[in-house]
């Protein structure tokens, strides 16, 4: 299976995880036992027993904002064949975002999960929608089976970081 996914991501291309701001993530309309760390998180993710539940239908949304600005090509998001995600709308840079207005705003990109993607195999997304990331929506609208309940066992998120220039590390240039 790792060859699966690793053919699909290019070169230069690495797990995003250690560059997610931990303290700001959030999932609206997750279970209590079944948070989004269980599927996001480093080592967690990889767990099988461990995974992300929806709680009161099977809609899903979760903000992940990053530490610094990234360049998002694509994503992986595993679940079982009746209960994983289908429809998955992504949110480039929208911030405070919830039920009522997710569909207010058009997405950066839509995808529909194929049972190769709920195995892990990574879906490109629409690049240039994602140049200049500094946080990350993902509206989790349905699942496979029409079931009550979505579950999502890893989520990994594939890119690089865009060098920004610290303007207060810059000299200012004295005339002479």
């Amino acid at each position: 299976m790792a060859s699966v996914a690793s053919s699909a991501i290019q070169r230069g291309q690495v797990d995003l995880v250690d560059f997610v701001d931990w303290s700001s993530v959030e999932c609206l309309n997750q279970s209590s036992t079944h948070s989004l760390a269980n599927a996001l998180k480093q080592g967690y993710r990889d767990d099988d027993g461990l995974h992300l539940a929806s709680d009161a239908d099977e809609q899903l949304l979760i903000y992940i904002p990053f530490m610094q600005v990234v360049k998002l090509h694509s994503v992986a998001i595993k679940g079982p064949e009746e209960e994983g995600p289908r429809t998955v709308k992504l949110f480039s840079n929208k911030e405070h975002m919830g039920f009522s207005n997710v569909n207010d705003y058009p997405p950066s990109d839509s995808v529909v999960l194929s049972s190769e993607n709920l195995k892990g195999k990574p879906v490109i997304l629409k690049y240039v929608k994602f140049q200049n990331v500094r946080s990350l929506t993902i509206f989790i609208e349905d699942n496979q089976g029409g079931n009550d309940i979505s579950i999502v066992q890893k989520i990994a998120l594939f890119g690089t970081t865009v060098d920004t220039t610290n303007m207060k590390d810059l000299k200012k240039i004295e005339e002479h």
